[in-house]
């Protein structure tokens, strides 16, 4: 037995080494890109188990291969505003894995966008990519273009631009986009019609989250928010816990955080709490979602609006405040990092049971430490939000059919591939003696399908 732990302590070592030494190279390749580093790090460092247990990964040198983008793509995008003044912006693809698919993955129009964060939202959609059981691979993209404050003309002139480029790196079969923050149903609208002026046909499943009259899916809208809390809704079950009766907050207010906030209500859940980028709102009394929905969906206003037209609420400037609000569920769904170690420290202290990541990588390294050490229900973000690209997979193979599916029938689908994915995360995490920890589960989950399909392909 003494042996076999030496052998054991010995075949862990050389793992820890081989994760240490890949990701020290990563870092030095890609100098200043925080992001992309901390999201490497975070699944390197999950995947130590199955390194010991399985030599011929490191043998096949598979992180050095999945952590180095297929293609990274960027360009210029000129437009001309509507005072007649040339613009310039900068646009992004990466195209970071096709080992079991097309590369798949959103697109982002947001001041913050840089080299960085593409790199890292594309690594991660490898892996949440293949938990979804499609065959898709992982991509990235997007501008550092700012739709807020952009008339529709000038928001048209500088998709049609930014499409003018992509088009040349995309298609049906080799790369298929879709929306993400700052992308929603009209800038997929204008893309479309450029891609398909410029092709000269109709090749519906270029791109995803489409509307519903021209290929789109029922029930893509919805799928990010409902996919969280379907994950989040299993975790729970698993515990004897439940939505119903449960205090719950959810950052954000975009397309994520309002379908979440109402699949969880419509579970029984009162919401509590939402945000935008300036500032969150609190009612005790529970959100209420059609003027949530009026004036981000439809008015484009800021969240503050809604005090006036709910005086019992209260409206407070800065968005970290949010997680000060007691709670037994937390579903970040606005942007990268929103939580951090302090912020997670106080939601402890306040007794929150369970979180549920609907955005990408919303909590930092630090603040999943907290969580898991304290014994919280932890949904990680490429497990937890990958029902939207999951959707978007589905639209593909309706496109390709040339069929629709009612809601009814694509909001099965999605459930049933939300469960699936918390199961195989579960069962990875026992297997490599993480009970319970659904980072490592996730992480290894997905990994495992496309380590496995590199090496079936070669080295390509």
């Amino acid at each position: 037995m003494a042996i076999l732990t030496e052998v054991k302590q010995k075949e862990w070592q050389a793992a820890v080494n081989y994760v240490t030494e890949v990701y020290e190279t990563v870092k030095k390749r890609n100098p200043g890109e925080s992001e992309f580093h901390q999201a490497v790090k975070e699944i390197f460092d999950s995947l130590v188990p199955v390194f010991a247990k399985h030599p011929k990964y490191m043998e096949q040198s598979i992180l050095e291969r999945i952590s180095e983008p297929e293609r990274m793509i960027t360009f210029r995008v000129p437009w001309v505003d509507d005072q007649g003044k040339p613009q310039v912006n900068r646009g992004f693809r990466v195209q970071f894995n096709s080992a079991i698919g097309p590369y798949k993955g959103g697109l982002r129009f947001h001041p913050s966008v840089n080299a960085s964060i593409i790199r890292f939202l594309g690594f991660e959609q490898i892996f949440k990519n293949s938990l979804t059981g499609q065959p898709i691979g992982g991509g990235k993209g997007g501008s550092d273009f700012d739709p807020k404050g952009k008339s529709e003309s000038e928001i048209m002139k500088f998709t049609q631009s930014f499409m003018t480029e992509l088009a040349k790196h995309i298609g049906p079969d080799l790369d298929v986009p879709a929306g993400d923050i700052g992308v929603g149903a009209r800038e997929i609208g204008y893309m479309f019609g450029q891609y398909k002026r410029l092709r000269g046909a109709h090749e519906a499943g270029v791109l995803t989250g489409k509307g519903i009259g021209y290929g789109g899916s029922l029930a893509r809208t919805e799928a990010t928010g409902f996919g969280t809390v379907y994950f989040v809704e299993e975790m729970l079950k698993d515990q004897g816990l439940s939505f119903n009766g449960s205090t719950v907050v959810v950052s954000g207010s975009g397309n994520v955080s309002i379908y979440a906030i109402q699949k969880a209500t419509q579970l029984g859940a009162k919401v509590v709490a939402c945000s935008d980028s300036n500032g969150y709102i609190y009612d005790k009394n529970g959100i209420n979602l059609d003027t949530v929905k009026r004036l981000k969906e439809v008015e484009r206003k800021r969240i503050s609006e809604y005090v006036t037209e709910h005086p019992e609420a209260r409206y407070v400037e800065g968005c970290s405040g949010i997680w000060t609000i007691p709670c037994d569920i937390a579903l970040p769904c606005a942007t990268q990092n929103e939580i951090n170690e302090i912020n997670a420290k106080v939601l402890v202290a306040n007794g929150v049971k369970a979180v549920g990541e609907g955005a990408n990588m919303p909590s930092s390294l630090e603040a999943i430490e907290v969580f898991l050490n304290n014994k919280v229900l932890f949904a990680p973000a490429k497990a937890a939000n990958a029902g939207g690209v999951a959707v978007s997979a589905l639209e593909m193979a309706q496109n390709s059919m040339r069929l629709a599916w009612t809601f009814e029938e694509v909001d099965a689908k999605l459930h049933e591939i939300m469960v699936n994915i918390y199961k195989n995360s579960v069962k990875a995490a026992e297997e490599y003696g993480f009970p319970g920890n659904l980072v490592v589960g996730a992480n290894i989950a997905g990994f495992l399908k496309v380590a496995d399909n590199m090496i079936a392909q070669g080295v390509v």
